[in-house]
C-alpha cells in the first residue's frame, strides 16, 4: 500500500540481526514489538570513549571509570545458589578485580582469558580490595570492528537479552542497523512549528539520531531537550483533554442551596474560625458544586491544616440539597476517629451518620445498606467496604476519599458507579505532592491547597539523637509526662521482617515499662497483629489519659487526633520515607502546647537517611519535604504513584526536568484554550498522535 507503509509499525523480529528468537526476548524483557519501539528504546547513559583511566588513577572516589588491560585469572567461586565469577584486569599500572554474581555462566563462556578487553564501571571497595562489580566488557578486537564514537551509547538490558549477545552493544549494534532505514519522513514532525521556533527544538529526526549516536555533547543535550519536551507535552496535552472532556460532557449535581444544615453548623457548631486558606478552597468547591457538572477536585493540604473541616461543609451543602454522602478512608482507625468526630461536630442538627467497615457485624450492615437504599442514612463513613455492590444509595450526590493515594485507580472508579449521574468527587491527601508530580499525576483534575495552619497552632520542634542518648530522651520524656502530657513512641513494622520487627516493638515495650513503671505511669501498646476490638481498648485508655505513654507501630500514622499527646518519639527513624517521618510527626502539635518530635536512629547513617533526618528537623513545609523526598527516591517510588502507569517515563525526569514539564503544561494550555478538539490544520499531527495514543499500548513511547 504505497504511501500507507509506516516502517516504524514493522514488527521487530523483520529487523536484519533479530530473528524470531531474538525478537521474543526483546518482546518479553523490553515490551520492544516494533522498529519504532526499539527507537524508543533509549540509551542511560553515555561514555567519552577518548578518556581511558590506568588502573592506579582509580580510588574508591571515582566516578565510573574506562579501563584498558589483559584479562586474567577467571575464575568461578561458589555453590550454585550463591555462584560468582571473579577475574583479574591487567595493565602496566597494576590490577583490579572484575565481579560478576549474575550471568555467570554466560560471561565465563564468552570471555577469554588472555586478551586484552576495555571495561566501563563503577569501582567499589570490599575487604580492602578495589573491584568493579558487574562492568560491561568489551574486547579491543571488537571495538575496533564497530567503533563506538566519541560518545557510545549505554541501553538498558537484562541477563537474558545477554544470553542472546544482546548486551548495551548488541542492542547498539540492532539500532544502527535500524537508523540506516529510517528517513526524516518516517519522524515526521508532530510539534506546531512555532513551538519548536519558540524553544529552538531540533528536529524529530535530527533529535533521535543524536540520542542514539551522537555528535558530541551539545548536540546530544539539545537532542534530549527535544525528546524530553515532546514527552511531557503529549502527557499534559492527554490529561487537559480528559480534563475538558469531563467537564463538557458529565453532568453534575447542581448544589445551589445553602441550608439549615449548612448554616446553622456554621452559627452553632463551629468550633473555631476558618482561615483564609479553608475559605478559599469552600469557595473554590461552592464554584463546581453550582456549574452543573461533575465536581472532580483534590484538596491537598498539610497534616492538621483543617481539610475535614472543609469536607464535611460539602457533605452539609449536599444534605441541603437532598443529596446523600459517603466518606471513604483507608484504615478502620480513620474511619472511627472521623465517625466519631463528625458526629459530635454535627450532634443536634438532624444528621443520621453510619459507620461501614470489615469489622461492621452482618446484622448492623443489613441495617445500614437498607438505611443507605431509603435515604434514611445521610452520611456513610467507612473503608473499602464502601465500594462493595451491596452498598447501593438512593441518592448519592457526593463522594470523598481521603488519603486518596491508599486507593487504587479502579477501587476510586467504582464510587463513581453509585448513582445514575456520577456523584461529585472530593479527592483530599495529607502527604503533600510535589507540583511537578501533581500536574503529571493528577493533572486532569482541578487542584485546591490549604496552605495555612489554624491560628493558635505552634510549629513542631524537631530534635535528632542516636541511641546513646537513649538515656537523655527518657529523662525528656518523663518531663512532659509531669506536665500531664502524653507521648506517642512509633516503632517501624516493614512487612519482609515481621517476626524481628514484631520483637523490637515488644523489647521497647519491655524497657520503656521498666522505665515508666506501674503505679505512676501506665503504657498502652497498639500494632497491627492485634484484635480490633483490642486495639481500640487500648487507643480509648490513651484517648481518656487513662495511659501516658502510647506505644505503637505505623498504624497510628493516619487520622489519629489526640491534642494532649505532644511528643512523638521515633525509634529507627532511618526505616521510615520522609513523608511517612512527616505524617507520623503531624499526629502532635494538635494542641495549644509546644509539641515535639524526636527522631532516634542508629550512629551510623548513609547519605540519604542522614538527609532524610536533617530535612525533618529544618522544616515543617510539607511541600517542601515532599520536594526533597522526590528528589531522594524518584517520583516512581513515592507511595502509590506507580499505579497510574503515567509514571512510566522514558527519557523525562520529574525531579530534574520541572522547567520542561512547565513550560510543556503552559504551551499544551494554549492550544487548548485556542482549539479544545484540536481541529485547526496546524493541529491535525497532535489530534492523530493522541489518537494512535489512545489505540496502542504504551503512550508516547509508541512512535507514529
Amino acid at each position: 500500500m504505497p504511501g500507507q507503509y509506516n516502517l516504524l509499525e514493522t514488527p521487530i523480529e523483520y529487523l536484519k540481526g533479530v530473528g524470531p528468537s531474538r525478537a521474543e526476548t526483546l518482546k518479553k524483557e523490553l515490551e520492544i514489538f516494533t522498529f519504532g519501539d526499539l527507537l524508543m528504546h533509549i540509551p542511560f547513559r553515555y561514555v567519552d570513549r577518548t578518556k581511558i583511566y590506568k588502573v592506579r588513577e582509580v580510588n574508591p572516589l571515582s566516578q565510573y571509570v574506562q579501563l584498558k588491560g589483559i584479562l586474567k585469572d577467571i575464575d568461578v567461586a561458589g555453590d550454585k545458589h550463591k555462584k560468582r565469577m571473579i577475574a583479574n584486569l591487567v595493565d602496566e599500572t597494576g590490577s583490579i578485580e572484575l565481579v560478576w554474581f549474575a550471568g555467570v555462566k554466560w560471561m565465563k563462556e564468552s570471555l577469554v582469558e588472555g586478551k586484552e578487553y576495555i571495561v566501563f564501571g563503577k569501582p567499589t571497595v570490599f575487604g580492602k580490595k578495589m573491584n568493579i562489580v558487574h562492568p560491561d566488557i568489551t574486547s579491543t578486537e571488537d571495538e575496533k570492528k564497530s567503533p563506538a564514537g566519541i560518545l557510545q551509547p549505554f541501553y538498558p538490558s537484562t541477563e537474558k537479552l545477554k544470553a542472546k549477545s544482546l548486551d548495551s552493544r548488541g542492542i547498539s549494534k540492532l539500532t544502527r542497523t535500524l537508523f540506516q532505514q529510517v528517513a526524516p519522513s518516517d519522524l515526521k514532525e508532530i510539534i506546531p512549528q512555532n513551538i519548536l521556533e519558540k524553544f529552538r527544538l531540533p528536529s524529530r529526526y535530527d533529535s533521535f539520531q543524536q540520542v542514539h549516536f551522537p555528535s558530541n555533547e551539545y548536540e546530544l543535550e539539545r537532542a534530549r531537550q527535544r525528546l524530553k519536551f515532546e514527552e511531557l507535552f503529549f502527557i499534559q496535552l492527554k490529561l487537559l483533554q480528559v480534563k475538558i472532556g469531563r467537564k463538557e460532557s458529565s453532568v453534575g449535581f447542581v448544589f445551589n442551596k445553602v441550608g439549615d444544615f449548612f448554616n446553622r453548623f456554621y452559627k452553632e457548631k463551629l468550633p473555631f474560625a476558618l482561615t483564609d486558606a479553608q475559605k478559599k478552597v469552600i469557595k473554590e468547591i461552592r464554584s463546581d458544586l453550582v456549574s452543573g457538572k461533575q465536581m472532580n477536585r483534590l484538596l491537598q493540604g498539610d497534616v492538621g491544616s483543617g481539610k475535614t473541616v472543609v469536607a464535611l461543609s460539602v457533605i452539609l451543602l449536599a444534605l441541603d440539597n437532598g443529596m446523600q454522602s459517603c466518606f471513604m478512608v483507608p484504615t478502620e482507625i480513620l474511619a472511627q476517629q472521623h465517625f466519631q468526630s463528625i458526629k459530635e461536630l454535627v450532634e443536634g442538627l438532624g444528621i443520621n451518620i453510619s459507620l461501614l467497615t470489615s469489622s461492621t457485624k452482618t446484622k448492623e450492615r443489613k441495617k445500614i445498606h437498607e438505611g443507605i437504599l431509603s435515604g434514611e442514612i445521610h452520611l456513610l463513613i467507612g473503608t473499602h467496604s464502601l465500594i462493595e455492590d451491596t452498598v447501593q444509595f438512593k441518592n448519592l450526590g457526593l463522594v470523598i476519599i481521603d488519603e486518596q493515594h491508599r486507593f487504587g485507580v479502579e477501587q476510586r472508579g467504582k464510587m463513581w458507579t453509585k448513582n445514575n449521574n456520577p456523584p461529585h468527587i472530593l479527592v483530599m491527601t495529607a502527604t503533600p505532592i510535589p507540583r511537578t508530580l501533581a500536574m503529571t499525576l493528577y493533572g486532569d483534575l482541578d487542584v485546591s491547597v490549604i496552605d495555612e495552619l489554624p491560628p493558635g497552632r505552634k510549629p513542631i520542634k524537631t530534635v535528632h539523637y542516636d541511641d546513646s542518648a537513649r538515656m537523655r530522651v527518657f529523662g525528656f520524656m518523663r518531663e512532659q509526662i509531669m506536665k500531664d502530657r502524653q507521648i506517642y513512641v512509633v516503632y517501624p513494622l516493614i512487612e519482609e521482617s515481621e517476626k524481628l520487627d514484631y520483637k523490637y516493638l515488644m523489647d521497647g515495650f519491655e524497657s520503656i515499662s521498666r522505665e515508666f513503671p506501674l503505679p505512676q505511669f501506665a503504657v498502652s501498646i497498639v500494632h497491627g497483629k492485634m484484635k480490633n476490638e483490642d486495639r481500640d481498648f487500648e487507643m480509648r485508655r490513651f484517648i481518656k489519659r487513662e495511659t501516658q505513654i502510647m506505644i505503637a507501630t505505623t498504624v497510628i500514622e493516619v487520622g489519629v487526633n489526640i491534642p494532649n499527646a505532644s511528643v512523638m518519639v521515633i525509634e529507627s527513624a532511618e526505616r521510615f520515607g520522609l513523608s511517612q517521618l512527616h505524617q507520623l510527626r503531624g499526629r502532635v502539635g494538635r494542641g495549644a502546647d509546644q509539641s515535639y518530635c524526636v527522631l532516634m536512629t542508629e550512629r551510623k547513617l548513609n547519605q540519604v537517611a542522614r538527609k532524610r533526618m536533617q530535612t525533618m528537623v529544618e522544616t515543617t513545609d510539607g511541600f517542601k519535604i515532599a520536594e526533597v523526598d522526590m528528589e531522594l527516591r524518584g517520583p516512581g517510588d513515592l507511595e502509590g504513584t506507580q499505579q497510574s502507569g503515567i509514571l512510566n517515563l522514558r527519557i523525562a525526569d520529574l525531579v530534574h526536568d520541572k522547567k520542561i514539564l512547565l513550560a510543556a503544561r503552559t504551551e499544551a494550555e494554549i492550544i487548548l484554550e485556542k482549539d479544545d478538539h484540536l481541529q485547526l490544520p496546524e493541529h491535525q499531527s497532535l489530534a492523530t498522535f493522541l489518537l494512535n495514543q489512545q489505540q496502542r499500548k504504551g503512550g508516547w513511547s509508541k512512535i507514529s
